[in-house]
């Protein structure tokens, strides 16, 4: 069968089955993966930006000590004041919503191609055979300095004219969560302690940053038992900054256990990722998170993924290397780790290690 085909396939199996008593076998995961579930809430960090945003000086000191404890215990906070107009984020919300409820033949008109991250996906039924996630996915790029209104242009030529108005929304929220995602690398970077020479390096790092959008759609599940929305993984980009309904299904490891994340109304979800933790030398965690689903009613998210430029190579401060005494992850360009994650390993806990690993052995090899 095409890979067409099979991702047709699997698309019209999944809208079969989201009122069914039945899930097909693709996407039950094995049970030592659903062991343990989550009966405790996460306590995590509520970071007030307001003053950070206004170039205080004493509430930067606040939220960067903050970000700090957080990232040095689990990699996850939660943001307030963040200056993302509000009104905006409901909009893009509803949107969403909308996009989810056409009939799929509709959905289909942009669906993944083969070897590319940007379109509708099934399930990532594209890429994988078992161990489906129980969800539906929109994806598409934000170039910092690329074409311009890129994001609409995506819209209007995936879906036609009369998503004009769902192109600009959704291109007005990225620019503005990218130049939110600036301004956190900076209040990472303080959270570091990084100074000297080396003041606003991330920030330059990801000048010409080319980010990738994903807005999440989690049905009802009749049986969200079996399943997962998303299963057990680390992001393997730099930072995302998440936008979620009111729902709920996010879930963090953290003291060796699994803790729900309560929504919390006007907030966005910070997560660092795997490129993160490379650029921090392994100072600050990866979170290792996943998505459960329910059975009574269907769950909303976007996800900004900050990415830097593909062929920019990617390495901590020295002043971090030389405050550790080693290197701890080889440099590397962003575009061979998201390679990686497309076509040598399915991102999880581990995919920076294994990463690591194949940079090492690939090394070996060509010497």
């Amino acid at each position: 069968m095409k890979h067409e085909d099979k991702t047709i396939e699997s698309a019209l199996i999944f809208a079969q089955q989201q009122t069914s008593d039945h899930i097909p076998k693709q996407f039950i995961w094995p049970k030592d993966n659903l062991s343990q579930t989550s009966n405790e809430v996460l306590n995590e960090q509520v970071i007030d930006l307001q003053g950070f945003l206004k170039n205080e000086k004493e509430a930067t000191l606040h939220a960067a000590n903050l970000v700090r404890e957080s990232c040095l215990t689990h990699g996850f906070f939660q943001v307030i004041n963040h200056g993302i107009d509000l009104d905006l984020l409901a909009k893009t919300e509803e949107h969403g919503h909308a996009f989810f409820k056409l009939p799929l033949t509709e959905k289909l008109k942009c669906k993944q191609k083969e070897g590319s991250v940007v379109g509708f996906s099934c399930a990532h039924s594209q890429r994988f055979r078992e161990n489906l996630p129980w969800k539906e996915s929109l994806t598409f790029e934000y170039n910092e300095n690329g074409p311009n209104k890129l994001v609409a242009e995506f819209f209007n030529v995936a879906l036609g004219d009369r998503y004009k108005e769902t192109g600009m929304i959704f291109q007005n929220l990225c620019e503005a969560i990218n130049k939110l995602a600036h301004a956190l690398l900076e209040l990472l970077e303080i959270s570091l302690g990084i100074d000297g020479h080396n003041h606003k390096y991330y920030r330059k790092l990801f000048e010409d940053s080319v980010s990738i959008v994903r807005c999440n759609h989690y049905p009802r599940c009749n049986k969200p038992t079996l399943t997962y929305g998303v299963g057990p993984h680390c992001d393997p980009n730099t930072l995302t900054i998440l936008y979620q309904d009111q729902v709920g299904g996010l879930e963090v490891f953290v003291d060796n256990k699994w803790k729900s994340v309560q929504p919390k109304r006007d907030a966005l979800v910070i997560n660092i990722g795997d490129t993160f933790k490379a650029l921090s030398n392994g100072k600050y965690i990866s979170c290792l998170h996943r998505v459960s689903v329910n059975n009574y009613k269907p769950r909303l998210s976007l996800a900004f993924f900050l990415c830097p430029k593909g062929d920019r190579e990617l390495r901590a401060p020295q002043e971090l290397v030389d405050k550790d005494e080693n290197k701890k992850y080889p440099d590397f360009k962003w575009e061979d780790f998201l390679q990686f994650t497309q076509k040598n390993h399915r991102a999880d806990e581990n995919t920076l290690e294994e990463f690591k690993n194949w940079i090492i052995s690939s090394k070996n090899h060509n010497a």
